[in-house]
């Protein structure tokens, strides 16, 4: 990774626990460096135990997404919850996204509308770009660069109106980062990705957000559709024991001291709690081990194929 990307690296401090951490959004904003996923996680009882769990672990930066079908329950519970912990809607930062099947400027405001509907909130922390792909819409057809290129105009607009408190994008490469660069009056405050210890980036992505400002926040830092290979590797299961902790841990913190934001997600108290007590230090030579691992796997669509 280039020298140039810090991220979330500048902002880790030994005296200052995790959970309570923050990095400075290239809009002004702070963000939690660690936020609670919740993609897969649906239904009203599951979702507030869930969200509970959360909240009392530490918890104050809240995933989800239009497409994820549970907005509304993440909602509720929120409500329900935060007066149980002395909190307020001010208190916790929420991100949603928009579906590729609501791309273009003829749907993104009514799609942003609907969640913040469905959330029950005003505005959102920040509102993403979910794909760079548009539903309905062939991988190669320009279609997607126009629909795109409207959507951020859209996102922009709803910024400027307070609706947004930031913006950003999701699963876009380089190629596509460029692009939007090439004609936002907004920067995008975030680009969540897929990474991982078998899964990198180019380094033109790491420049071009190093640049920018822009934030890159992980997903699927523990495997991802069922495959917890990571969980698994050799070396991660070996730091783990030299520090106590369990191998999420390592794939975490290891991801924290290479600059990305995170937002693991579960359902089980016990691994919810144990996801956001990373302060422990990995060591240069245990970063060094990690960054060496050798294996390449992929465990979610590739944005690459989308023109």
């Amino acid at each position: 990774m280039t020298n140039l990307y810090k991220g979330t690296i500048e902002v880790l401090n030994p005296s200052v626990k995790v959970a309570d951490t923050k990095v400075k959004l290239n809009c002004g904003i702070n963000m939690p460096v660690i936020g609670f996923g919740t993609y897969t996680i649906r239904g009203p009882r599951i979702i507030h135990n869930a969200i509970d769990a959360a909240l009392a672990a530490g918890y104050r930066s809240f995933d989800t997404a239009s497409s994820y079908g549970n907005e509304e329950d993440i909602g509720v519970a929120l409500k329900e919850l935060l007066p149980k912990y002395n909190l307020k809607r001010t208190d916790i930062f929420v991100t949603s996204k928009l579906a590729p099947k609501d791309q273009g400027s003829d749907l993104v405001y009514d799609a942003v509308v609907r969640s913040l509907n469905h959330l029950g909130f005003s505005y959102l922390d920040l509102y993403l770009i979910h794909w760079p792909g548009v539903h309905g819409v062939d991988i190669s057809s320009k279609e997607n660069k126009k629909l795109r290129k409207e959507s951020w105009k859209g996102l922009e607009d709803l910024y400027k109106a307070g609706k947004l408190k930031a913006i950003g994008v999701s699963n876009y490469t380089a190629r596509h980062f460029q692009e939007v660069l090439a004609h936002a009056t907004v920067r995008p405050a975030v680009n969540q990705v897929e990474y991982h210890i078998y899964y990198r980036h180019p380094e033109d992505l790491y420049k071009i957000c190093s640049e920018s400002g822009t934030l890159l926040q992980a997903y699927s830092s523990l495997g991802g559709n069922g495959i917890k290979d990571v969980l698994a590797d050799a070396t991660v299961k070996k730091i783990a024991d030299e520090l106590s902790v369990q191998p999420a841990q390592i794939l975490l913190r290891w991801s924290l001291q290479t600059g990305f934001g995170v937002i693991p997600k579960s359902v089980n108290p016990e691994r919810i709690k144990s996801n956001i007590d990373l302060d422990f230090l990995l060591s240069d030579e245990q970063l060094k081990a990690l960054n060496s691992i050798q294996h390449r796997q992929k465990f979610s669509w590739n944005p690459d194929t989308i023109v």
